[in-house]
């Protein structure tokens, strides 16, 4: 961890915690001292907001309606913009966040001669220490866009509603660069508008001039999630979860739609067939196809997928899990070509876990807390909302 004192002549290092001041007011903030940027907003510049010298780009995490997200496997960045409140345009906020965010994407429309000119984005999180809950964590280099994206596919402004009322908001996704460490020197060059391209990182270069983006992409090893990180952590979330549980509970037919729901939400891939009958299923609670390829000559994989509505014990703290004998009834239906997915309102039980991860059985684990992630990426971050999504179930 870079300590507060340092910050001024820190390299920017990826995943390193930079530690905020411990005075309880502003001046705590340490991307105002890491970097020639403000102390507030998600979107901070050094110079003209017009013409940024570079661009941090801030998140907290804790907006439930709008969940920014890091793919640390694919190297993908998606962020939802600063205009939260109904009565107001979508480019009319006050620290201009918006209108970067759509003048960065109408430059990266020009090709070259509009890259040249987007500047450095810096990817920062909020990482609370013992020393100071202002401390942030410094997640990567970003630059606009995704690679196989459809044309304005990565800069999408999309509807929301708060207390009956509708607005607009920006979805944007972003990808971090293959640029492990930004040294110092580069910054002071950046802030003094000096071009030096022996400083430029190579990745960066390479973006600017031809448009290839070197992803920093990082391969998951065997990972056995425990119980913890498959329930949500936040209260908010964990209310979520518990309304979904409780609204299906004893009703496991009804789960089984939601099951297949959930996950056809979790990927625009995801093609679900039918949803088997509630007696003799055949072992499976719906069947399904995932799409591969190209839009015009696809391939599909076919996939069978189980739905427990399980209780996760979040406030007896002893959850019902889904064990080894589940999970061998699933692998036992799934034919050569085929996957399985299992949709569970509770956790996969580590040994369960172990076992397929272990042995590569092409499984697909859907748990308590990744079912929040779905409906919250959805729009369906609170509870009267979601309410309303689950009495269609």
């Amino acid at each position: 961890m870079v300590s507060f004192e340092e910050l001024g002549s820190a390299d920017l290092i990826v995943d390193e915690v930079y530690e905020g001041g411990s005075a309880g007011n502003a001046g705590d903030d340490p991307l105002s001292k890491l970097l020639p940027v403000g102390n507030q907003a998600g979107f901070r510049y050094a110079g003209k907001s017009s013409r940024p010298k570079l661009l941090v780009l801030y998140t907290d995490g804790a907006q439930p309606d709008w969940p920014d997200h890091l793919d640390p496997v694919s190297g993908v960045f998606t962020y939802y913009g600063d205009q939260r409140r109904p009565g107001r345009e979508i480019h009319d906020t006050s620290r201009k966040g918006n209108l970067i965010l759509s003048e960065v994407f109408a430059k990266l429309d020009e090709g070259r001669k509009g890259r040249l000119v987007i500047p450095p984005i810096f990817l920062f999180e909020r990482h609370p220490t013992e020393s100071s809950k202002r401390s942030v964590q410094y997640r990567g280099m970003l630059v606009p866009g995704t690679r196989g994206a459809d044309n304005g596919g990565d800069l999408v402004a999309i509807w929301r509603s708060s207390e009956g009322n509708r607005f607009q908001n920006y979805c944007a996704r972003f990808t971090v660069l293959n640029v492990p460490v930004v040294d110092r020197q580069w910054i002071k060059s950046l802030e003094k508008n000096e071009e030096d391209h022996s400083l430029f990182p190579e990745a960066f270069e390479l973006w600017r001039e031809s448009g290839n983006v070197l992803a920093l992409q990082a391969k998951r090893t065997i990972e056995i999630r425990s119980k913890e990180s498959q329930l949500p952590s936040s209260s908010a979330d964990k209310n979520l979860l518990k309304t979904v549980f409780g609204h299906f509970s004893g009703r496991p037919f009804a789960f089984e739609h939601f099951a297949a729901e959930i996950y056809r939400m979790s990927d625009s891939n995801v093609i679900v067939d039918e949803v088997t009958r509630s007696t003799v299923d055949g072992g499976r609670d719906a069947i399904g196809r995932f799409r591969l390829g190209l839009q015009s000559d696809p391939v599909y994989v076919d996939f069978s997928l189980e739905a427990k509505c399980y209780d996760p014990g979040l406030e007896s703290g002893r959850s019902n899990t889904v064990g080894v004998k589940e999970v061998s009834r699933l692998i036992s239906r799934i034919r050569h070509r085929q996957f399985g997915v299992l949709v569970t309102t509770s956790v996969i039980a580590a040994q369960a876990y172990r076992e397929v991860r272990e042995d590569r059985h092409p499984i697909v684990f859907i748990s308590g807390g990744d079912i929040v992630d779905i409906l919250k990426r959805a729009g369906y971050s609170r509870p009267n909302e979601l309410n309303s999504f689950l009495e269609g179930y």
